[in-house]
């Protein structure tokens, strides 16, 4: 059995336009780099800088190895708590694809259901729905993040806000991105529920739920994973520039926005290590996810077929 479905996935048309482009089969692989090095962080890595424990301030704004002054004790260097660069930066990862992976799962999972809800019962329910879509999307994304980390955080301690941080992000995030799930979904499932196999389900009595649900959501899933991988990018981005501000998630576990932001203010002061790497991580990461997102947008479009 899964050596047939093995076979099957090789034999697919979306394998096939997969392997063809060396640019997507790359963008996979590094994607893929990044996601082990994060999962694995605390074995590659050579301190835990979440340990203020294991930080020493005679260690701080150490050069990389090649630079005059630089040891193997600090490849990358240190940032100005004396927190290896390296170790920063593969926990950084973790937190930011932590992140941006339960944001974009919060968005799409409500946008499924309003967007089906919307889409299938029609009448009051679509227009509530499509019309505080409609509102939402006259602010910006970050904007409504912000609004929605303020309240929680002005409702809430310093010391209890910091240990549920990570849920507010995820929470503002995904308040922000449901909107494209929602209209997407709509939009499908008005073409899907006037098709035979759902009139063949309402006049066997099935209940509108699972129509939705068992029916309709499987012959929309094509446009929404499409979305989500593309939103993955924005929520890691989105998450980067919070923690930028200094809303995001808390110094004690920087991200790799917090480590760019701290790396900000010693830019012009030589130490160009501290901000430079979890940059060009960021942007590594976020170039390898768009270009699968594009990548996925254009397999699953029969008109490119």
């Amino acid at each position: 059995m899964v050596a047939q479905r093995l076979n099957a996935i090789l034999d697919s048309d979306l394998w096939w336009s997969f392997t063809r482009s060396k640019v997507v089969v790359g963008a996979a692989i590094v994607t893929l780099l990044l996601f082990v090095a994060a999962l694995i962080a605390p074995w590659i890595s050579l301190q835990d800088p979440w340990d203020p424990g294991a930080l020493q301030l005679i260690n701080s704004r150490n050069p990389p190895v090649w630079i005059e002054g630089g040891t193997w004790e600090f490849p990358l260097g240190t940032d100005n708590q004396g927190r290896d660069m390296y170790s920063a930066i593969l926990y950084g990862l973790r937190v930011s694809l932590v992140v941006g992976f339960l944001a974009v799962i919060f968005a799409m999972v409500l946008g499924i259901l309003l967007g089906l809800a919307s889409g299938y019962l029609g009448g009051m329910t679509d227009t509530v729905i499509m019309r505080v879509a409609d509102v939402q999307l006259t602010f910006p994304a970050i904007l409504i993040a912000l609004l929605i980390g303020g309240i929680v955080r002005g409702v809430m301690t310093p010391a209890d806000f910091e240990a549920v941080a990570v849920y507010v992000l995820v929470l503002s995030i995904g308040l922000s991105q449901w909107v494209q799930f929602a209209r997407t979904v709509r939009g499908q499932t008005l073409v899907e529920k006037n098709k035979e196999y759902v009139q063949a389900a309402r006049v066997i009595g099935l209940p509108a739920r699972l129509i939705m649900l068992r029916h309709v959501l499987p012959n929309v899933m094509g446009p929404v994973l499409v979305i989500a991988t593309i939103n993955l990018a924005v929520a890691i981005l989105t998450e980067a520039t919070l923690s930028f501000l200094g809303v995001g998630v808390p110094a004690t576990r920087p991200s790799l926005g917090t480590l760019i932001q701290i790396g900000n203010g010693f830019l012009f002061s030589g130490e160009w290590w501290i901000v430079i790497f979890p940059g060009i991580t960021m942007a590594i990461l976020v170039l390898a996810v768009n270009l699968l997102g594009d990548w996925l947008r254009d397999a699953l479009n029969p008109k490119l077929r």
